[in-house]
Order: C-alpha cells, then structure tokens, then sequence
C-alpha cells in the first residue's frame, strides 16, 4: 500500500517554439474531484493520443524522475514530479510492479490500470531534449493510465489501496518491452492481448500486428528461395 503524493491539473498552454497546444503544463492540488474522464478542470489538447474513459487518469513513477535525472543531469532541476504531464505520483510503485488490469481504491475513487503511456515529442520540446522520450519509452519508464470504475474524491495523502490483480505477470513495464521489439513472438503479444483490463484500442492494435506478423512469417517459410526455381530438365 503507498500513499498518493501529488494530484496535478490544468489546462491547455501553448508549447514553444512552434505554438501548439498542450495539457502538459500542469497545476499540483491538494484534492479534486474524479469523474470517468478524469479529474475536473482537466483538458487534454489531442484527445486520440491523450483522454477519454482508458486513459481518465495518467501516473507517472516518482522513481522513475531519479532515473530521468542520473541520465540527463541538465535536466535535474526541470523534469520534476508533476511536469511530463501526470495527474498522479506515489512513492513504492513503478512500471515494473504495477500491471495491466489492476484494481485500486484512492480515497473515494475506484480505478483500474487499462495501459501504458506512450511518451511523444511534445516532452522533448517542453524540455528541448530531443532524446527524452525515447530514453523513457526505452527504460520503460512510460507510467500508466487508468480508467474510473467509480467517481470520487481524491486528497493528497491518500492511501493508494491494491484490491484486484488479475494478471501479475503483465507489468507495465513488460508491456512497454513487448509492443517496442522489432518482431515480437506471438505468444507474447496473445499474452497482452488476453490481459485483463487492456484498453480497447491497444487489444484492436495488438491483435492486428499480430496477425501480421503471422502473415509475413507464413510468406517468408513458403516464399521460394531464389536460384530454386531452375529448369534442371
């Protein structure tokens, strides 16, 4: 059990030099109202990639700032807690302990982990370091997203209370592992497919890059080999 220590909101800014919108620049609270779509007075500026009911609620690993830090010690004193975008942060959890499906009360919300984030170029502009979010996806260090089972009210200090591990195996961070190799085996990605509580869309995504690479490994063993086909008569 941890204990929740930072709740973070705000609205839409825009990012320099180019001027586009983001949710990034956020506000820490001392408490706020959780509703299925996140927490009140929240906006996020492209809602495919960030938002909606699978993605209400983002946590980012107060650990994971140490490692961020100890690899880009330039940035020690701008990539804080509360700055990649999160509206949450704990102590004692992070990708590799955290998994798919979870099930946990904070203060009077009900949430469930439903998939990883996937970092993108607005953090290396927000902090003009080009190679940021690919060192975060990298070191699977991407934190999670939860959908709200139940509305609530949540305070710093909160008790973060597991209730339901459904899938112990599919961390978060092992998630990250699978969907960034070149061609993983399919076993794996049926593994994440099949997790209880993925989001919707990862499960379309996962199941056709399966698929695929089924059918590229099918042609590969049936493709004739060149010089094979030579008329021996």
């Amino acid at each position: 059990m941890s204990e929740l220590l930072g709740i973070y909101a705000g609205g839409l800014r825009a990012l320099e030099p180019e001027g586009q919108a983001t949710g990034m620049f956020k506000q820490p609270l001392q408490r706020a109202e959780v509703t299925r779509l996140g927490i009140v007075g929240d906006q996020q500026a492209d809602r495919r990639i960030h938002g909606g009911p699978d993605k209400a609620l983002h946590e980012f690993a107060r650990v994971s700032y140490t490692a961020i830090a100890q690899s880009f010690p330039a940035l020690v004193t701008a990539v804080v807690p509360g700055t990649l975008g999160e509206n949450l942060s704990s102590a004692e959890r992070d990708d590799a302990t955290v998994c798919i499906g979870d099930t946990l009360r904070i203060g009077g919300a009900l949430v469930q982990v439903s998939q990883p984030r996937r970092p993108c170029w607005k953090i290396n502009h927000r902090f003009d370091c080009r190679e940021l979010s690919h060192f975060i996806e990298r070191r699977q260090l991407t934190g999670w997203y939860y959908r709200v089972l139940e509305p609530g009210v949540i305070t710093l200090g909160d008790r973060i209370e597991l209730l339901e591990r459904a899938d112990p195996g599919v961390t978060i961070a092992a998630f990250t592992r699978t969907v960034t190799a070149h061609r993983p085996e399919a076993d794996a990605l049926n593994v994440l497919i099949n997790a209880h509580g993925l989001g919707e869309e990862w499960r379309v995504r996962l199941t056709r890059r399966r698929d695929y690479l089924a059918r590229r490994r099918h042609a590969s063993r049936v493709s004739p080999v060149a010089g094979n086909n030579t008329n021996t008569e």
